[in-house]
């Protein structure tokens, strides 16, 4: 049987780069597409691996340059897989630009070029998010792939673990500010099990979606409680009304656009439980502590 092949846009992000690792493990030919082929090498700030040499082929492209990728998915690709999105602001980048428009113009190359199969992470608990942009964009893009000819699956995580090493970032910093009273439930989830449910998803038929959380549910000060532990320090933390987040995020939206959708959907997903069906083996205490371990060995 042919060597399949897969090409993971995103592969130099956090999930990416656990994507590339498991579709490389289960014996796929893995291509590349980012902007920067060497953002590929050395370990993540959260762990994430340095993919460097499991990668057969690299394509760089820009999502928010459609023009850049065309060609990706040439050379028989079997599977695309796609995170590809606009995790924190970008100049002269958008999430529709990036999520939503980007998207597309993968798709159109991935039906042009006879892909078999479109993998694609959007998000939980979407339809209660819609007034943030980013959440709308990659909706926007599913609703695309769901009128397209090509088969595929839409994962719908909850959160990543590298959410969960920045709210170890500000606890190391000795003070966290939650949106809410911090009761909210979720089950955030490990970048390595997360890409197991994705090439999973590689050898389903037809179309589907698949919702996914780690096996492990806390609330928002239940984690951030972890992180404290896990560094010896005192905990600190605010919780701020959700209507001084709201009015926040109306004046930042006049003057910083990209920044404002992020900080739309962090408010989203703070007025919300998000307990998706549990995956997985990976502890967030176990994160955490490697975090606090790399530290104290610094």
């Amino acid at each position: 049987m042919a060597q399949q092949k897969v090409l993971i846009a995103g592969a130099s992000g956090y999930l990416g780069r656990y994507a590339v690792r498991e579709f490389a493990g289960r014996g796929y030919a893995v291509r590349a597409l980012v902007r920067d082929r060497l953002r590929l090498s050395g370990i993540g700030p959260n762990f994430e691996p340095d993919v460097s040499q499991l990668v057969a082929e690299v394509h760089v492209g820009d999502a928010a340059d459609p023009s850049s990728l065309r060609g990706s998915c040439d050379g028989g690709v079997d599977v695309v897989f796609s995170c590809m999105g606009l995790t924190k602001p970008q100049a002269g980048a958008t999430s529709e630009a990036v999520d939503h428009l980007g998207n597309r113009a993968l798709l159109e190359e991935a039906v042009r070029s006879g892909v078999k199969r479109f993998v694609y992470v959007s998000v939980f608990n979407a339809d209660k998010m819609m007034d943030s942009d980013m959440v709308a964009a990659h909706e926007r893009f599913v609703e695309d792939l769901r009128a397209s000819p090509m088969p595929h699956t839409v994962i719908r995580p909850t959160a990543y673990f590298n959410d969960m090493g920045m709210f170890f970032g500000f606890a190391r910093k000795g003070h966290v500010f939650l949106f809410g009273d911090g009761k909210n439930r979720f089950n955030p989830i490990h970048g390595a099990d997360l890409a197991k449910a994705c090439a999973d998803a590689a050898n389903d038929e037809g179309c589907s979606e698949v919702a996914v959380g780690g096996p492990e549910t806390f609330t928002y000060d239940e984690t951030n409680l972890m992180a404290f532990e896990a560094l010896g320090l005192e905990p600190k933390i605010t919780h701020v009304p959700m209507w001084v987040g709201d009015a926040a995020l109306f004046a930042l939206g006049l003057f910083n656009a990209p920044f404002a959708s992020i900080m739309a959907f962090a408010l989203s997903v703070s007025r919300m439980d998000n307990v998706a069906p549990a995956a997985g083996t990976r502890r967030l205490q176990e994160f955490y502590r490697d975090l606090a371990g790399r530290e104290s060995a610094a």
